[in-house]
């Protein structure tokens, strides 16, 4: 379990290095969600996801002990860039595990960062399993996307700065992967205001979460087949879930058809764009998965790192 202090310590060290993103309002989406929504931003975070938030609290943090020559990691794209950008922010060689299929934007932008990519088939390969070979074979610090403490710390910064600046809401929604941002932001979320309810959300085809929780267990499923590409991790994380099962009131699962509505409507209405991974938690909201009618609610946008061409193919249908 993480604490509210692991998350104070970790705005500590972000500070300055990490973006303080901007909280947007909509009107037109409340009218249409029938509730006041305020959206955290993390599109807008330097490397387009929150995760630069977990990656830069994780090597700060293993800098403060010692010198660090060389980072790994494995990510579908957002992990990977969030590593490698702050490795090359803080002059540090960084390999990077990530599947062939992950969008090209997103495996380009991570090797513009200097990083080494190695691609691996997600279907077919552990990309745990690979990154953990390089590491011990390169001598180099692991960063995992969600399974570690100070990486869930840095992720729960965001929470942090939405509560601060929208301290009574009534509900905070988060995407689920392998539950490191929703972990953090439980705990934050829960610190600052006790009352306060925490739902994560899932693609209906990447259902590991919803599973777990149903059996209270971690749940493995296949590796899932939607446009959410972030949200293909087939399992909750072994230290995520406790802490998700115990503060986390219910999953809920959006389409795939219904993430592309929402995408849509907030570059058509908010003129934001974000990724089909990031826009999982207002998908829950604009489709009133839950009964949030009248209530505040916060969203975390989670990444804005997609590939035009897939945009394009989206618009067009």
């Amino acid at each position: 379990m993480i604490e509210f202090s692991d998350i104070q310590r970790a705005a500590k060290r972000i500070e300055g290095i990490a973006h303080k993103t901007p909280v947007l309002h909509s009107r037109q989406f409340d009218e249409r969600a029938g509730c006041a929504v305020f959206f955290k931003a993390e599109n807008l975070q330097r490397g387009g996801a929150f995760k630069f938030r977990g990656a830069c609290n994780k090597i700060k943090a293993e800098l403060e002990k010692g010198p660090v020559k060389s980072v790994a990691a494995f990510s579908s794209g957002n992990h990977a860039q969030a590593v490698a950008l702050n490795a090359m922010l803080m002059k540090i060689p960084a390999v990077i595990v990530m599947p062939k299929d992950a969008p090209q934007a997103k495996i380009e932008a991570t090797r513009r960062y200097g990083a080494e990519v190695v691609l691996y088939d997600r279907y077919k390969e552990d990309r745990e399993q690979i990154g953990r070979q390089i590491a011990k074979e390169r001598n180099a610090l692991l960063i995992p996307p969600f399974d570690d403490p100070l990486v869930m710390a840095g992720q729960g910064t965001a929470a942090l700065e939405l509560l601060q600046e929208v301290p009574d809401l009534d509900f905070v929604l988060t995407p689920m992967s392998g539950g490191g941002l929703m972990a953090g932001t439980a705990v934050a979320a829960k610190y600052l205001r006790p009352q306060i309810r925490l739902m994560g959300v899932e693609p209906e085809q990447g259902n590991d979460t919803y599973l777990s929780f149903q059996r209270g267990t971690r749940v493995t499923i296949d590796v899932p087949k939607t446009i959410a590409d972030g949200l293909q991790t087939p399992a909750p994380g072994e230290l995520t879930f406790p802490i998700n099962r115990e503060l986390v009131e219910r999953i809920l699962l959006v389409s795939d058809s219904e993430l592309v509505t929402t995408m849509i409507f907030i570059l058509e209405r908010m003129k934001v764009l974000v990724e089909p991974s990031g826009v999982a938690a207002a998908a829950a909201v604009l489709t009133k998965k839950s009964d949030f009618q009248n209530k505040r609610v916060g969203v975390i946008l989670s990444g804005g790192n997609i590939d035009l061409n897939s945009l394009a193919g989206y618009l067009k249908d």
